[in-house]
């Protein structure tokens, strides 16, 4: 009999009061006006727009004044947290600089010519049609971290202060209002004593704070669950691992592959992007509803690179950077059913706008950005940040071609929890119907409540040329935690041995291992890709300056 585990049985519950602080800001908190939570496309994006308003209010005698901007950043250096595939639809972007022209945007690597989607076999690659949805022609490829650091330039210079090495602990609340945030400790040992390091947290009030701190931000899910936020759908999520590889030949188009190396009840597909003459981006995307309890995404896309599409693409050539991310995939219907609330606003992927179809998320958050912006200014206008003046931005986002994209698409992503081929044919039908097809929702659990199979531990052995195990592609994403530092990982105890080996097979960075049928927790190796809050131990913000340092991701 095959036995079955639910892994939100054995998953500890959110501690959604750990992230609200419901006290008196500290006598010595700093004084903000505006304040993004985080430093990605969104947070930097709606910085600038505002940031810009303001200053044309001022130059017209509006009298708003000046306006204190700040966008606090988990990681050390902007852009270094910042993971995407990412070949970019540039109209936000664009609409954000209307008098730069494409040639000036410093980060875009390559203009989209030419693509290419395969079925994949083990050993063979059939073409296929491009659907509509994925069509790439006049997108571009990017470095999203290359794009963030230049957003951030841009931020600075229009006198935004932006402060990287400050990851936001909890919002600070005072009945349903949201009056600023407060950061980490740094400095706390093992056991979570000061050290000889430490700094304190700090309090920053702000009369609105912005959630801009992407996937799964623990943060939006407990402002969410406190107001009683909910959506017609629970948020889904995949977890994608890439790599950037330096090689002798130039890729000349873009490929998105489906099939082979994933089971046929797993979604997910794989990429190579080019990224110039001498770089290609390739990565592996699997939904986290797949079924295998050890099914391990990492060791699927090492498996990839042996494929005779890829091996040609890579030959000769050499691992560069590494890392991973989750990807929020409900898409329409997991959409929150409010996006602000006094004092607060929820922007890009820590609202879930990413379409899966299209494999977009980049444009969409930036866009979020700029519509909070462009409410919050008239909110500051108006001295009054309150739920009903900033439901205006709401409503721009329900009316714009964000939500408008996603409706379209609104049930292709959850088609495929009946399978791979039937999900196939859904989606052609609501691809050929707008999406009126199949004419209602598709009603979904979330991840955690999807029942998985228990299977054996997969072994494989990295050749360390053009495969690589966890522990080695960790140290190629710069991973730069200290070894002392406090656990930001709170497992259930007791975990049988089973769900102990499903999170090592689901953690890309090698932070869970199964010894003696015991869970034990390597926090340091973590590079916050958020896997582990979707279905297992809870994932919180630790110290300023932790985990990654992505440079051309």
């Amino acid at each position: 009999m095959t036995h079955k585990i639910v892994p939100l049985d054995h998953q500890p519950p959110l501690p959604h009061e750990r992230f609200l602080a419901r006290e008196k800001p500290d006598d010595e908190a700093i004084p903000m006006d505006v304040v993004f939570v985080g430093g990605g496309p969104a947070g930097l994006s709606g910085a600038i727009e505002l940031a810009r308003l303001v200053r044309e209010d001022n130059e017209k005698g509006g009298g708003l004044g000046d306006v204190e901007i700040a966008v606090l950043e988990k990681a050390g250096e902007l852009g270094q947290h910042n993971l995407s595939g990412a070949v970019m639809n540039p109209r936000a972007l664009r609409e954000l600089f209307p008098d730069m022209k494409d040639e000036d945007f410093p980060f875009f690597r390559s203009r989209v010519d030419a693509e290419a989607v395969y079925l994949l076999g083990e050993k063979r690659a059939t073409k296929l049609p491009t659907p509509p949805t994925m069509k790439n022609h006049g997108n571009v490829a990017i470095s999203i971290s290359e794009m963030v650091r230049w957003l951030g330039e841009q931020a600075e210079a229009a006198g935004v202060q932006v402060f990287p090495g400050f990851p936001v602990a909890s919002l600070l609340v005072d009945g349903e209002r949201v009056v600023g945030v407060r950061t980490t400790p740094t400095g706390l040992d093992r056991e979570g004593n000061p050290g000889s390091s430490f700094e304190p947290a700090g309090d920053i009030t702000a009369r609105v704070t912005a959630l801009t701190a992407g996937t799964r931000d623990p943060l939006t899910q407990a402002w969410t669950h406190a107001m009683g936020i909910g959506s017609q759908n629970p948020q889904i999520y995949a977890l994608g691992v890439k790599e950037v590889w330096e090689v002798k030949k130039p890729l000349d188009r873009v490929i998105h592959t489906l099939g082979w190396p994933l089971p046929r009840d797993a979604f997910g597909g794989s990429w190579a992007y080019p990224m110039g003459d001498d770089l290609v981006s390739i990565g592996l995307v699997v939904g986290l509803d797949y079924h295998p309890t050890t099914l391990d995404v990492h060791a699927l896309l090492q498996q990839l690179k042996k494929h005779p599409l890829f091996a040609e693409i890579l030959k000769g050539g050499s691992l560069d950077e590494w890392g991973a991310k989750t990807i929020p995939e409900g898409g329409f219907y997991a959409l929150p059913d409010r996006l602000s609330g006094d004092g607060i606003v929820v922007c890009g992927d820590a609202a879930g706008f990413v379409d899966v179809p299209s494999l977009k998320g980049i444009h969409y958050a930036m866009q979020t950005g700029i519509y909070a912006a462009r409410a919050i200014f008239q909110a500051l206008k108006a001295d009054d940040t309150s739920a009903a003046q900033l439901k205006s931005y709401d409503d721009t986002v329900r009316s714009s071609y964000v939500v408008a994209d996603m409706k379209k698409t609104r049930n292709m992503r959850l088609a495929f929890k009946s399978g791979f081929f039937g999900g196939a044919v859904k989606a052609g039908l609501m691809t050929l119907t707008g999406g009126a097809f199949p004419g209602g929702k598709i009603a979904v659990e979330e991840d955690a409540a999807d029942p998985k199979t228990v299977t054996p531990k997969q072994e494989w052995v990295a050749d360390g040329e053009t495969t690589f195990q966890k522990l080695d592609a960790v140290f190629k994403s710069g991973n730069s935690t200290r070894d002392d530092i406090p656990s930001h990982l709170t497992a259930r105890e007791d975990v049988p041995a089973e769900v102990a080996r499903m999170y090592e097979a689901m953690c890309p960075a090698h932070v869970y291992e199964e010894q003696d049928g015991k869970l034990v927790i390597n926090a340091p190796n973590c590079i916050d890709c958020k896997a582990t809050d979707v279905l297992g131990p809870r994932w919180e913000p630790r110290e300023g300056g932790s985990g990654p340092r992505y440079r051309r991701m």
